[in-house]
C-alpha cells in the first residue's frame, strides 16, 4: 500500500498522525542515546570508586589503633630511655 493509497483511504489527518508518531519515536530514540552513554559513564565511575574505597578500607592500619597508650612493641631506643 503506497502513501497515496493510505491518503485516499484514511485521509490527510490519519497520515499526519502516523507521520507525527514516527517522528516522536525517532526523537525519543535520539534523546535516549546521550542518556544511555551518561548512565554508562556513571556506572564505570561508580564501579571504580567502589573498588578504590573497598581496597583502602580493607587495608590494616599502619599505626597503632589506640592513640592513648604506647604501642606494645617497644623499640630499642625507647627501652634505653626507661628509668625505673
Amino acid at each position: 500500500m503506497s502513501m497515496f493509497e493510505v491518503l485516499r483511504r484514511f485521509g490527510t489527518f490519519a497520515l499526519l498522525v502516523f507521520t507525527g508518531a514516527v517522528l516522536v519515536f525517532l526523537l525519543l530514540h535520539l534523546i535516549r542515546i546521550p542518556l544511555v552513554l551518561l548512565a554508562k559513564v556513571l556506572e564505570i565511575s561508580m564501579r571504580r570508586l567502589d573498588g578504590f574505597v573497598a581496597r583502602h578500607a580493607s587495608k590494616p592500619p599502619a599505626g597503632p589503633k589506640n592513640q592513648f597508650f604506647h604501642h606494645p612493641t617497644v623499640t630499642r631506643e625507647e627501652a634505653i630511655n626507661v628509668h625505673a
